[in-house]
């Protein structure tokens, strides 16, 4: 199943209040509780779902990250799914290894914008093909 946007899974706006967000979590956590739906896949991955939605809406720096990024921001940089997109992104990258971009960025977790280290070591990566198209 394709991810949805988490503010769509709960059904409130991006301007939700945590208290509309905790609400329409517990809503949606009682309507496709696995007790409440024994034995339907579908409700328990809607549960799952909403369960997940709420983990990073109802976490400030998590709300943060989901809203600049989207599920790119709510992601560990050393995540296969990033590489994966990474590689996507770049495919030239694929006979070097993406480690010392995402290695950067780690180091650099501290900092406010470490997707602009991940962006800088990009960049001095890149071929020179393009580097001619930018």
């Amino acid at each position: 199943m394709a991810k949805r946007d988490y503010y769509e899974v709960l059904e409130v706006p991006k301007t939700a209040t945590a208290d509309e967000i905790k609400k329409a979590y517990r809503k949606k956590a009682i309507q496709y509780h696995p007790d409440k739906n024994p034995g339907d896949k579908e409700a328990e991955e809607k549960f799952k779902e909403a369960a997940e939605a709420y983990s990073v809406l109802s976490d400030p720096d998590k709300r943060a990250k989901y809203d600049q990024f989207g599920f790119d921001g709510t992601v560990h940089p050393d995540s296969a799914e990033v590489a994966d997109s990474a590689v996507q992104a770049c495919p030239w990258m694929i006979s070097s290894p993406c480690s010392a971009i995402y290695s950067e960025a780690e180091d650099s977790a501290d900092s406010a914008d470490s997707a602009a280290v991940v962006r800088e070591a990009a960049a001095e990566n890149a071929s020179p093909e393009d580097r001619t198209s930018e």
